[in-house]
């Protein structure tokens, strides 16, 4: 599909008032993408564990104004306080669609929102958060246009989500999505998000993920810069590369069920992932000491019990750590007893794979 699709004709109902609320989740990728090109189109294809627990609620009020404005009207409530810090952030969410949502200025709006999981808990809001927002914007734009297809709204919605935050194009559906286009993945966009198309073993239809808060700190370096940096990276070429074949590779690992090659893909992407962030220029690291000993931790215990645990990571210091269902008797004690301890107090969250956004 093409970005002219996204453009609305002409509505054919008016709303004046109403309210709409959607819950989206975030997501954790499998292949990771680092580095993206203007309009938040990605450099590298990826495919993400959609979760269920780590979510963002998100209610949408809005009012038609008397006459259209110059500028977009919003009232931003986190956690049931004024929240005047973000609305710049989404401001510039608006400025970035209103092309493909030329109501925007005809409405105020009071935007209220928040997490399942603690605001600077060190876990990425901006997936869900801009997800959840996407999502209510689409159903508005639903009722002023009702003949709106499901799977047109998916889309759309998740086009929208991208060019908040690009990882948040992985969040409006599960529960395996892939984003980025990807020669032999079909239908796959970077314009949007796809559920994953093809056969997945039922070993990873319930796979868990414990999150292991390490550092709840602002991050010292952000996405945004990260990402950029990517763009006279000595290693760009090679690192996309690399992401392309290993989306082809993990389709059969998913088709068969190969925990072994699972464990050995996805624990080299997240090291790669961080590899990228320490051979740029300027170069910085976002893993802290802790996140070192629980990763030598997981190793050992993987080899000593013969499960199949086994980490990934995002941009920044904390510890997903992955296993199957029919393992977490065994699993989640080890984590309890050895690994608890590398976090701030203790902090962690248990999750597992979840099936997208859903409306309230």
């Amino acid at each position: 599909m093409e970005i002219a699709a996204f453009l609305p004709k002409t509505y054919t109902h008016t709303k004046e008032q109403g309210s709409v609320t959607w819950k989206s989740p975030s997501n954790i990728a499998l292949i990771k993408y680092w580095g993206k090109k203007d309009s938040q189109i990605p450099q590298n294809p990826s495919i993400s564990f959609t979760l269920d627990a780590c979510a963002t609620t998100t209610k949408l009020s809005y009012t038609k104004k008397p006459i259209k404005s110059n500028d977009f009207s919003f009232d931003l409530i986190f956690e049931g306080k004024q929240k005047d810090d973000f609305k710049p952030k989404v401001h510039t969410f608006f400025q970035r669609i209103e092309l493909y949502l030329p109501f925007l200025k005809e409405y105020h709006f009071t935007i209220e929102t928040s997490n399942s999981f603690p605001h600077s808990s060190g876990i990425a809001s901006s997936a869900s958060g801009m997800s959840a927002l996407a999502l209510c914007l689409m159903s508005l734009e639903k009722e002023l246009n009702p003949t709106m297809t499901a799977e047109f709204f998916k889309q759309k919605a998740s086009f929208l989500s991208r060019l908040g935050s690009g990882s948040a194009s992985r969040s409006i559906e599960g529960d395996i999505v892939v984003w980025g286009t990807h020669k032999y993945t079909e239908g796959s966009s970077d314009l949007y998000g796809i559920k994953y198309p093809y056969k997945v073993h039922d070993v990873f239809k319930n796979y868990y993920d414990t999150i292991l808060l390490v550092d709840k700190g602002e991050k010292q370096v952000s996405s945004t810069v990260g990402h950029n940096l990517m763009h006279n990276h000595p290693f760009a070429k090679q690192r996309f590369d690399q992401a392309h074949e290993n989306l082809t590779k993990i389709q059969s690992i998913l088709a068969e069920g190969n925990l072994d090659k699972f464990i050995s893909l996805v624990e080299s992407e997240a090291l790669t992932l961080h590899a990228m962030m320490m051979t740029s220029t300027p170069y910085f690291i976002l893993m802290k000491p802790n996140t070192l000993e629980i990763i030598n931790r997981i190793w050992k215990f993987r080899q000593e019990s013969g499960t199949h645990v086994c980490f990934t990571l995002d941009a920044g210091a904390n510890v997903h750590v992955l296993y199957p269902e029919y393992e977490k008797d065994t699993v989640y004690p080890f984590i309890q007893k050895e690994l608890l301890n590398f976090c701030q107090k203790g902090h962690h969250i248990c999750d597992r794979v979840g099936f997208g956004a859903k409306k309230a």
